[in-house]
């Protein structure tokens, strides 16, 4: 018995031991984008806290003109509302410019998790941003590979002990799950939730507590080349 238990740490050790990026997760992340495939037109539900908001994203418009706000805690938006949402948009556009976390996992610090012939779970380390990065070190990003569509099904980017990322802001916990469609009927897979976690306090005594949810649906493809098909 002992022989054997100690045959199957042995097994489970080496699994978790750091290794390269496995070829076909790193085939599915060559071309990934966090925010899924360009083209797609999509209504975005967004809840936080007590506060709700709809969005409609059309990428056949440019910059703010591809947005609109459809609804405001459960009701059409006011004229005020409308007006600053505008502002914002104009400012900045969202929907192209969402960081991409595979361009900052160290490839060569691999754990597999698990496998088997449906998903395949993987970790990574994180690289440091810049020199003022002080999160990287506390956070781990998994991901989990659709193994017959060879696409990627859920993203998780999540902290492994509380950290400070600036000065008197102190994180205890935070933690972002994003998951996709598996690719079906001529659609290739899309964003379909992100769910984000915090737990922190600034100064000592200000609360950062959040939990937000963002649903994607009623994808529409409005590019100018075909959609892309994933396999």
């Amino acid at each position: 018995m002992r022989l054997s238990l100690f045959f199957v740490f042995t097994l489970v050790t080496c699994r978790l031991m750091a290794a390269p990026i496995p070829a076909e997760l790193a085939a599915a992340l060559k071309d990934f984008r966090t925010e899924g495939p360009r083209g797609w037109g999509f209504t975005q539900t967004s809840i936080a806290s007590a506060h709700s908001r709809v969005e409609q994203f059309n990428p056949a418009g440019r910059d703010s003109v591809q947005w609109t706000l459809v609804q405001q805690d459960g009701r059409a938006p006011n004229e005020e509302e409308a007006g600053k949402y505008k502002e914002l948009k104009a400012r900045r556009s969202s929907n192209e410019n969402a960081p991409n976390v595979k361009d900052q996992i160290n490839t060569d610090s691999c754990e597999i998790l698990s496998e088997s012939a449906e998903q395949g779970v993987y970790r990574f380390q994180l690289k440091t941003g810049d020199k003022d990065d002080q999160s990287a070190a506390f956070m781990r990003v998994t991901y989990t590979l659709h193994r017959p569509t060879q696409t990627i099904e859920k993203i998780e980017l999540a902290s492994t002990e509380p950290f400070s990322p600036v000065f008197m802001v102190k994180i205890a916990e935070a933690r972002t799950v994003m998951t996709y469609t598996r690719p079906e009927s001529g659609r290739p897979s899309l964003l379909k939730e992100v769910a984000v976690k915090v737990r922190g306090r600034a100064m000592w005594v200000k609360s950062l507590d959040e939990d937000m949810t963002v649903a994607y649906s009623d994808y529409v493809y409005a590019g100018k080349k075909p959609a892309p098909v994933s396999p």
